[in-house]
C-alpha cells in the first residue's frame, strides 16, 4: 500500500509540474502578444522537471509564416543543446500544436508535448479569421503516423489558457 501511494504522489507531482510549466507557457504567450505578435508561448523542461529554454511566437515581428512559438522552440533547441537527447524532455506549449508544429517535435526527439488550449477551441475563438487559418488536425493524429512514440497531455487549463486570446482575434 505504501508504494501505491508514493506512485500516486510522484503522478500528483508530475501533473502539478505541467501545471505550473503550463502557466509558463502561458505567460510566455502574454509576452508575445505584448511584443505585438500572436499570443503563442512554449517552454522545453528536461527530464528533471527544469525548464531549459522559452520561445514565443514571432510570425508577425520576424515576418515568417512559420515562426510559431514550438518551432521557434525547437529551432533554439537544435542550436543551444547540439547531441543532446530530447527524448526525456517535454514541449509544453499554451496551444496545441498545428501539424507543422508537431512534425518540428517529432523531427526534434523531444519525447512529450504538453499543452493548454485545443486547437478547435482555439478556432471557436479566432473563427475563420485570416491570422489564423486553423488545421483541424490534432496533433495526436500527425504523431500517431511517425515511427516513435511522443507522448501528448492536454487540453489542460484550457480556460487559463484562452485568456491571452481575449479581444486578440476581433482587432
Amino acid at each position: 500500500m505504501h508504494a501505491d501511494h508514493d506512485a500516486d504522489h510522484d503522478t500528483d507531482h508530475a501533473a502539478d509540474r505541467d501545471t505550473d510549466h503550463l502557466r509558463r507557457a502561458i505567460a510566455v504567450a502574454a509576452a508575445a502578444r505584448e511584443a505585438g505578435n500572436h499570443p503563442f508561448g512554449a517552454v522545453l523542461v528536461d527530464g528533471s522537471g527544469a525548464v531549459v529554454l522559452e520561445a514565443q511566437n514571432t510570425v508577425t515581428t520576424d515576418h515568417d509564416v512559420t515562426g510559431h512559438a514550438e518551432t521557434n522552440l525547437v529551432r533554439l533547441a537544435s542550436r543551444t543543446l547540439v547531441g543532446t537527447d530530447l527524448s526525456a524532455y517535454t514541449l509544453v506549449t499554451s496551444c496545441e500544436p498545428c501539424a507543422m508544429c508537431a512534425g518540428a517535435v517529432y523531427w526534434s526527439g523531444i519525447g512529450r508535448i504538453v499543452y493548454g488550449l485545443s486547437e478547435s477551441a482555439l478556432r471557436e475563438i479566432t473563427g475563420a479569421h485570416p491570422a489564423n487559418p486553423t488545421l483541424a488536425h490534432p496533433c495526436r493524429l500527425v504523431l500517431a503516423d511517425g515511427s516513435r512514440r511522443v507522448e501528448v497531455s492536454g487540453p489542460l487549463l484550457e480556460d487559463e489558457a484562452a485568456v491571452v486570446h481575449d479581444d486578440f482575434w476581433t482587432t
